[in-house]
């Protein structure tokens, strides 16, 4: 692995990935210190991720000692938590000097150093038990929640319930905040969870364990798992790379660079946006969010054949399926709209206009009683200032029915054909703290549902009758409430909750649909 700070300096990996702080007698304090507790956030390379980017181009003129109090105290309202806490005066000073003196970093991550960063923790999984460990009537139950911690590696772990009864039934730690989890359609003991730090861990849900692990670079949530549950497909922002592994080992199998030229005519690399396995086919799409490119993989061809889909839009980020796993719905943060992909035809057949900045977390359409299936685009971001509303639209014509003013922007939807209820998000604005609640046939806001903290994540539970909601910031707990009488029914302590996600999401294959059967299975 090479790091470039202007010229190419080599450094270990295991130096990359230690979690303890330098002492001062020890060279790069200030950068160890940075990896360790500041990467998750604000990216492996200074450049930015969830968080801004920390580099001495963003604080020319600045000298390290004008952040020590910033760093110190940390951020009310925002995962940036007061690091007087936690790290010596010594170590907030040198990271603060490293800031400031450091531009973005070029860093590589190439198919030898993913190969070579699988670790092995269960020698034989065919000793493992043949049936859950613990007390559950149906794996459909299970929902992970990802808790990133408050000192990013101290804390970070993902929770195990069953959403039957809601009772907790695990917790496994990992190294670095946990962002995404999916799981194995073809097999339900197997669930694949994807950190900020860029490590994927291959998990047991039957004994609730890791049994695997691999590092695919070190900054990009992007995750996805093909429907014969063959491979797993992971991408990166830093590098601006994706990987296709094989599901079972983890063993890198194709390497792609992102890059192309973007819909202005340039040649650019491309952080890895959304990546979406769909039941439609055995296709995987990468979107390349600075490129305007989707790339879909074929995964049943000896060399993955991938089609190049140009022009898509402008900055490519969330994305998610049509009922039939045909159509993808991916958004275009800069062009204000939603693009269509066709995965038959491997080509754009359609727009959505959105309004404003689109993010549709991971999208949700749910089927009103005259049949029709209606799309849910929640929209964030600079250009939804002035217009912050819920784009509906018919998930089949692609005719945008309403867009719906809320009280603040919107992230994430959730639907199921169970509860009465569609739920967005607001992450932004007064209400912060409040889901909004959609009714499905008005198509109007018929209340706000106050989760005690920053609202983030609502998942229905695989029957629907139960809403998981994470209250992050500065409520620090997940909350569950019951999905028809709204009342809650349960409160849980846990550092930065985040993504929420039912193991009942490949039946769905897309957020609000009633679940299908897995072949497979």
């Amino acid at each position: 692995m090479i790091i470039s700070f202007g010229h190419k300096v080599s450094i270990a990996m295991g130096m990359l990935l230690m979690s303890t702080a330098l002492t001062s007698a020890e060279p790069n304090r200030g950068m160890q210190v940075y990896e360790d507790y500041c990467a998750s956030c604000h990216g492996m390379d200074l450049g930015g991720y969830i968080a801004p980017g920390l580099n001495s181009t963003r604080y020319d003129g600045v000298e390290g000692a004008d952040l020590v109090d910033l760093i110190s105290d940390g951020v009310e309202d925002t995962l940036m938590p007061g690091w007087g806490k936690k790290l010596s005066k010594e170590d907030i000073l040198a990271v603060a000097d490293y800031i400031v003196k450091t531009p973005v970093r070029d860093i590589e991550w190439t198919m030898d150093d993913i190969r070579k960063s699988v670790k092995v923790y269960v020698q034989d999984e065919s000793k493992l038990p043949n049936a859950p460990t613990y007390a559950i009537g149906s794996m459909r139950d299970i929902m992970a929640v990802t808790a990133r911690g408050t000192y990013a590696r101290d804390g970070s772990k993902v929770v195990f319930f069953n959403g039957a009864n809601n009772e907790q039934i695990a917790e496994l730690p990992v190294d670095r905040a946990p962002h995404i989890v999916n799981y194995d359609p073809s097999n339900e003991r197997w669930a694949y969870l994807k950190t900020d730090g860029g490590r994927i861990y291959k998990i047991d849900l039957y004994t609730m364990q890791a049994v695997r692990s691999v590092q695919v670079g070190f900054t990009g949530p992007s995750l996805a798992v093909t429907f014969d549950g063959k491979y797993v497909v992971a991408g990166s922002f830093v590098p601006n790379t994706a990987v296709l592994l094989d599901a079972k080992t983890l063993e890198p199998l194709k390497y792609f660079k992102l890059e192309g030229v973007d819909p202005d005519g340039k040649q650019v690399e491309g952080d890895s946006g959304s990546i979406t396995a769909t039941h439609f086919g055995p296709y995987v799409s990468i979107s390349l969010e600075q490129t305007g490119q989707v790339w879909i993989v074929d995964t049943s061809t000896p060399n993955f054949e991938t089609t190049k889909i140009k022009n898509v839009g402008r900055h490519l980020h969330d994305s998610f399926l049509s009922e039939d796993g045909r159509y993808m719905y991916i958004a275009a943060y800069d062009d204000n709209k939603l693009s269509v992909i066709d995965f038959k035809t491997k080509s754009m057949v359609g727009a959505i206009a959105t309004g404003c900045q689109p993010h549709t977390g991971s999208g949700a359409i749910f089927k009103n009683k005259a049949g029709r299936n209606i799309g849910v685009g929640t929209n964030i971001g600079a250009h939804c200032d002035d217009d912050r509303f819920v784009t509906l639209f018919d998930a089949d014509s692609f005719e945008v029915i309403k867009q719906l003013k809320v009280s603040g922007k919107t992230e994430s939807p959730a639907a199921h054909p169970n509860a009465p209820y569609v739920i967005v998000d607001i992450v932004e604005g007064d209400d912060m703290d409040k889901l909004a609640l959609i009714d499905k046939e008005t198509l109007s806001v018929s209340k706000l549902l106050d989760v005690g903290g920053h609202a983030y994540f609502p998942e229905y539970t695989a029957n629907g009758k139960f809403i998981y909601a994470s209250a992050g910031y500065n409520g620090n707990k997940l909350v569950i409430f019951d999905s028809t009488s709204l009342e809650k029914v349960k409160e849980v302590d846990m550092e930065s909750p985040a993504g929420i996600f039912s193991h009942d999401r490949p039946r769905w294959g897309t957020v609000g649909f009633a679940p299908r059967k897995l072949a497979a299975n």
